[in-house]
């Protein structure tokens, strides 16, 4: 319905007195839609019958593109706070804050550059050895995430400790179970851990340890 017929809708209902309902119907509208144009006639006059944009009048917490790239450049090339870079853009803090945590660069330490990861792999065989222990519990017999009953657990079973030695260039390992960690267990498996790998090609030169007891015993 154009304007000037909604005009004619709101003059019969306002001036004649005619039952919104009939005057509806005659217009072929329902009677919710003569009510609403009633209403906006009655506060906004003859404007309020004018077809509305549908477009919203403002759209909040818009900041143009290049004021939040500034903003970044700001803080990332100038390590401003949100309150000194709002002073120097005028904007409210608020939407400086709000802008920055989205760029992700509200805290200082998100703005610092990760520290390249430093790796000592070597790249000839046998330059380096590295040594572990991988302590593991005994069992006798099928633990209780299997069988669901927590009875008879093997208690005082012990443990076997695993002894490796991987090379550092090329991944090749020696295991051994052993039935501790001491220095003389530790010790015997270098030796015979060196010997394997040089069966191999592999000749030893320096090996890495963590700070295991049988290690600096």
């Amino acid at each position: 319905m154009a304007p000037l017929g909604r005009a004619e809708m709101v003059r019969r209902i306002v001036e004649e007195g005619r039952p919104v309902a009939e005057v509806a119907a005659g217009f072929g509208v329902s009677e919710r839609t003569a009510r609403k144009w009633l209403g906006r006639s009655r506060k906004d006059g003859a404007a309020g019958l004018e077809n509305r944009s549908s477009r919203p009048r403002s759209v909040a917490n818009r900041t143009q593109d290049p004021w939040i790239d500034l903003m970044e450049k700001l803080r990332r090339e100038y390590r401003l706070t949100a309150e000194e870079i709002a002073a120097k853009l005028r904007l409210s803090r608020s939407t400086v804050a709000a802008w920055l945590k989205r760029r992700g660069i509200s805290r200082l330490k998100s703005l610092e550059t990760p520290a390249p990861v430093v790796r000592y792999q070597r790249q000839r065989p046998g330059e380096l050895l590295h040594l572990d222990i991988k302590k593991l519990a005994r069992f006798e017999r099928v633990g209780h995430r299997i069988t669901g009953n927590r009875l008879g657990a093997s208690a005082n079973v012990g443990y076997d400790f695993f002894h490796v030695a991987i090379d550092d260039a090329t991944k090749l390992a020696y295991v051994e179970v052993l039935p501790d960690e001491r220095r003389q267990s530790t010790t015997g498996f270098l030796i015979r851990a060196l010997r394997w790998f040089r069966a191999r090609g592999i000749r030893g030169k320096r090996v890495m340890t963590d700070k295991g007891s049988g290690y600096v015993a």
